[in-house]
């Protein structure tokens, strides 16, 4: 798909690797909605790229609605979703202190996974209506997985059950819209230089680095975004989970 002059929503747009590809989209002339629970940095990053930034709680059914049609209403319907928003802490089944708080078990799955699934049944009903494309596209759902989906390490148990739902929906999504001509992908990244990481010292960065067979380093957002946009536009990728990782294979800890 071009997406030039076509509309495309990114979540998490607001940091990381959601406000690479946001800059990504925007660059090739599609019409960007930022949208992020964190909304000044959605504003920054909309600022930058000529978009516009919506508050967005994915994880909330009413929420996630309103910014949807807000987003439809400025720009039109959304040829393109990038599930990026998601949250990553590190917490062990049974700690020092005991078994993990249920809520922090959900509150990852909430939003990692049950928001990237908000997102795609969100849009992916308004793309059933659309005016068809190329080959009787209609567009294009991305979320972001991980290689925690495949090589958990300990103290990952919900982060990587959310990855990994993200992994098992791809294919069933993708075949359900077929019929309306949508095409669902998910990317796995490794270890990316995030605002996250960011704050890490400089040696543990190196550290990260050095555990990256090829090349030993860490990953930029913009590879990210790299890939989205090669997937946007390569009509015949469908229903495939694409690791972007140097070739890591995370180790147990």
């Amino acid at each position: 798909m071009d997406v030039k002059g076509h509309a495309a929503i990114v979540t998490g747009g607001g940091s990381g690797l959601g406000a690479a590809t946001a800059v990504a989209l925007a660059n090739a002339g599609a019409k960007v909605s930022v949208l992020d629970v964190n909304f000044e940095g959605a504003r920054e990053v909309a600022g930058k790229i000529g978009g516009i930034a919506i508050k967005c709680d994915v994880a909330d059914s009413d929420n996630a609605a309103a910014a949807v049609a807000e987003a439809r209403q400025k720009q039109g319907a959304a040829r393109v979703l990038v599930n990026c928003a998601g949250i990553g802490p590190a917490k062990r089944i049974v700690g020092r202190d005991g078994p993990m708080p249920l809520a922090d078990f959900e509150r990852v799955i909430k939003i990692n996974l049950i928001g990237s699934f908000n997102l795609m049944r969100l849009v992916a009903a308004d793309l059933g209506s659309a005016e068809p494309l190329q080959d009787g596209e209609r567009g294009v759902i991305i979320s972001t997985a991980s290689v925690a989906a495949y090589e958990g390490q300990i103290g990952q148990a919900a982060y990587s059950a959310s990855k990994g739902g993200i992994v098992a929906l791809t294919l069933p999504a993708a075949r359900e819209f077929a019929q309306i001509g949508v095409r669902v992908l998910a990317i796995a990244p490794g270890i990316f230089l995030t605002p996250m990481l960011k704050t890490l010292p400089d040696d543990v960065q190196k550290s990260l680095a050095a555990s990256v067979p090829f090349p030993k380093v860490l990953g930029a957002p913009e590879q990210f975004a790299d890939l989205v946009m090669h997937m946007v536009q390569n009509r015949y990728l469908n229903g495939e989970v694409v690791r972007l990782d140097g070739a890591l294979r995370m180790q147990p800890r």
